[in-house]
């Protein structure tokens, strides 16, 4: 598990999404021999039918002096658990905070840490799970499978195209972008001791490794952290989980690393090349 030195940053590209709507007119018609049937009455609407009533905005409390930033060493206290951590679902769109914002664990709930624009030099995207009362949840980095609360102002939404899906069992990972399947590689996940850790988590940025062990490429540091810090040498209790190139061929398709997921060399430079901040990696048996 790389450790984060340097930080290269990357440019977030802008994607422009289309919807298309279609609708289609149905007819009736009559015989000249017989005149057309009476239209029959109209249904009374159903109440289901009727149109809802917006939620209302809750209002953000202010946030207190002194609430800790959630950086790369330290993990916030307090939020909600990520109601759906193992789901395969597509999430389409990020946050990224514009200034120092408050983060809350709930609508209009209490604020509990500060995120900043960056994240040890790396542009802080943070994928939305929800909406709901003029919020928007987002998944938290630095701690595993929570998520928190954020209020309409402070930040910019940038698009999520892709997401990556780790299967520990069958030691896969699934590259999908706008929801189609890119590639498929066999690759090396952590041991029964130091597991990688399961759920959604998403991409912070690029950081560079050292030692040919790596292939000589740079790793993709995820939000995610070992679950058991103590299973750890002490060298990398601080450390989030990667994706990082491999030197050796015969580590795929088994459990063997400290909770990173080791890439095959050519695959990892296709991941370097095109998946940004804020991409989903979702982890599953």
């Amino acid at each position: 598990m790389p450790r984060a030195l340097r930080v290269a940053r990357t440019k977030a590209g802008l994607i422009g999404l289309v919807v298309c709507v279609a609708a289609a007119a149905g007819f009736l018609g009559g015989t000249e021999d017989r005149p057309a049937a009476a239209p029959p009455p109209a249904a009374s609407p159903s109440p289901s039918a009727a149109p809802r009533a917006p939620e209302p905005t809750l209002p953000a409390a202010p946030a207190p002096p002194g609430l800790p930033v959630i950086d790369y060493w330290t993990a916030p206290r307090g939020f909600p658990a990520d109601p759906a951590p193992l789901t395969l679902g597509t999430l389409t769109e990020g946050v990224h905070p514009t200034r120092s914002i408050a983060v809350y664990d709930a609508p209009g709930g209490r604020p509990r840490a500060r995120l900043k624009p960056e994240i040890s030099g790396m542009p802080l995207v943070l994928p939305i799970t929800d909406r709901r009362s003029g919020w928007v949840a987002v998944l938290l980095p630095t701690v595993n499978r929570r998520i928190g609360w954020l209020p309409s102002t402070g930040w910019s939404t940038r698009p999520l195209r892709d997401h990556l899906i780790v299967q520990r069992r069958t030691h896969k990972l699934t590259w999908r972008r706008d929801g189609a399947r890119k590639a498929v590689w066999t690759i090396t996940t952590g041991t029964a001791a130091t597991p990688t850790p399961l759920g959604r988590s998403f991409v912070l940025g690029r950081t560079a490794t050292s030692g040919s062990v790596f292939a000589g490429l740079d790793a993709l540091a995820l939000s995610s952290v070992p679950d058991d810090r103590r299973s750890l040498p002490a060298a990398l209790r601080g450390a989030h989980t990667g994706i990082h190139g491999w030197f050796n061929d015969d580590a795929f398709g088994r459990s063997a690393s400290n909770g990173c997921i080791r890439m095959p060399a050519a695959a990892q430079r296709t991941l370097l090349k095109h998946i940004e901040h804020g991409t989903v990696v979702t982890v599953v048996d």
